[in-house]
């Protein structure tokens, strides 16, 4: 192996890495919500700090092989790639921390029929599911799993789009709840990018392997 694979490799590696961190702090963000548990989301909060660290770093490194290298084709592709999916994990970490913050500053847990009829935590847990497939389909370099995230993109979007109407309605029949409906209408507009950004990761990783380019297109 040259050292031009060695540290294509690396990167690999250290994109993984990342990407592993911020599927913890989505998962233990959706256990803070469920089990009201404010130390978890703390938690969640000091470990941001480590993903920005590997968002420099993976930023960096990327840099420095393009300095070094100049690559071309799918190298080329690769790099560029990672340089896009690396800023869309280190958003969904945003995300996952921007709900950890809600879970610190509310005063008490949602109520069952909160979400039951806001259909939040089920939101949680497919938009996690996306997140998932992003990696496998990294991992493995298989684009048939990165476009079936457009697809589940689809069922968060539907979510969301009925979060307004539903959230008005618990509001009329509990007016005492309305600060932790708007809690939940909050932590939706958030999962809902999450599935934008999981999308976006899937579109640069066909862009690497297929050098097709599906930003701004209509996806079927």
């Amino acid at each position: 192996m040259t050292q031009f694979e060695t540290e294509i490799e690396e990167l690999r590696e250290e994109v993984k890495k990342m990407w592993k961190l911020v599927r913890s702090q989505l998962t233990k963000t959706l256990d803070a919500l469920v089990n009201f548990d404010k130390d978890l989301a703390r938690e969640i909060l000091v470990k941001e700090k480590r993903v920005n660290g590997y968002e420099l770093k993976i930023d960096l490194d990327c840099e420095n092989i393009f300095a070094i290298y100049q690559p071309v084709a799918i190298d080329l592709r690769f790099l560029l790639a990672v340089l896009k999916i690396n800023s869309n994990i280190e958003r969904i970490g945003d995300i996952a921390e921007g709900i950890a913050k809600y879970i610190i500053d509310t005063d008490t847990v949602f109520s069952e029929e909160l979400s039951k009829e806001t259909r939040v935590l089920e939101m949680f847990h497919e938009s996690i599911v996306m997140f998932d497939d992003t990696f496998t389909s990294f991992d493995n370099e298989d684009t048939a799993i990165a476009r079936a995230v457009f697809k589940k993109d689809e069922f968060l979007d539907k979510i969301n789009r009925s979060a307004n109407e539903n959230v008005e309605s618990y509001i009329k029949k509990n007016p005492e709840d309305i600060n932790q409906a708007l809690y939940a209408l909050s932590i939706i507009r958030k999962l809902e990018r999450i599935g934008d950004q999981s999308k976006n990761i899937a579109e640069e990783i066909i862009f690497y392997l297929e050098a097709k380019v599906l930003k701004h297109s209509k996806k079927n």
